[in-house]
């Protein structure tokens, strides 16, 4: 029966136009209605830009494989993490075909579908070629309707992964723009353990924020020596969007792009204190609807 029952809201979900799937999630993530004819919070204006802000660079720097070409053009191609191989058959995931060093496995079109491997020799590589191939068939964009996944054609990468002498994952500095300029900084980090994170403005004042609000602070994190480098290159690639946020890493004294991402959680991240939510959307100004 539960089956069923997610067969059927599968199937109610997939009828409904995004706008009527935004204004249902975001109820019931907030429980109020979702403004889009005069969005004011970030949350709300995310939404906004999910159905009226779609340009086919939104696409190309959601997909974690062709971004890599705009890195190069835009920025160079010293700020790559170094690429392994990019495949769409998962039977190319061997420990024959990985190098010895750690390495991470994604799909290109997705979230949230990795794997860290830091011994090839101690994994269940059937486990993760099932998961792999799972991932593959799924369209990522109706999970949240965010549009720039739709057209994205999977691929599986592996890259060099970026860890400390201890074997734990880097800091990742996540820079979150409006309008081309940076605004916040949240740093990730634990993530092996109990994820946590800050929340920075420009000049690294450590802000009394949670964003999402189940993710908390951790202890404090010293600012990166390279800073101003990563500001700047972050709002280099933001310069075309209205809001996106900038991911990248710092490691043996080198800068490496992480990511770019649109809409952070998917526009239903909760604020705490709640009115920082007004405060970061009074930062957008939205584009004309497209």
């Amino acid at each position: 029966m539960k089956v069923l029952t997610v067969k059927i809201k599968k199937l109610i979900s997939g009828c409904l136009s995004d706008k009527m799937f935004l204004k249902i999630q975001y109820y019931r993530k907030f429980n109020k209605f979702l403004n889009l004819k005069s969005p004011q919070t970030l949350n709300e204006k995310l939404q906004w830009l999910k159905l009226y802000d779609r340009t086919p660079l939104h696409t190309v720097c959601a997909d974690k494989l062709k971004v890599r070409n705009h890195i190069k053009e835009v920025l160079g191609e010293e700020y790559l993490i170094p690429l392994v191989l990019s495949t769409k058959n998962v039977n190319d995931i061997t420990p024959d075909n990985l190098p010895n060093y750690p390495v991470i496995i994604k799909t290109n079109h997705d979230s949230g579908t990795y794997f860290i491997i830091k011994n090839k020799e101690s994994q269940n590589w059937k486990e993760i070629r099932a998961k792999l191939s799972k991932s593959l068939k799924v369209n990522y964009y109706k999970a949240g309707r965010e549009w720039q996944y739709k057209n994205i054609e999977p691929f599986i990468i592996v890259e060099k992964l970026l860890i400390n002498n201890n074997g734990t994952r880097i800091e990742d500095y996540k820079f979150e723009c409006f309008n081309g300029n940076a605004e916040m900084i949240n740093v990730d980090f634990n993530k092996e353990d109990v994820h946590k994170r800050n929340n920075y403005d420009i000049n690294w004042n450590l802000l009394p924020i949670l964003w999402p609000k189940e993710i908390l602070n951790g202890h404090d994190i010293p600012k990166p020596k390279e800073l101003e480098s990563m500001i700047k290159l972050a709002e280099k690639l933001a310069s075309d969007f209205c809001f996106c946020r900038v991911d990248f890493y710092f490691f043996e004294d080198k800068i490496f792009f992480g990511e770019i991402t649109f809409h952070p959680t998917s526009g239903y991240g909760q604020f705490y204190p709640e009115e920082k939510d007004l405060y970061y959307g009074n930062l957008i100004k939205l584009p004309k609807k497209q």
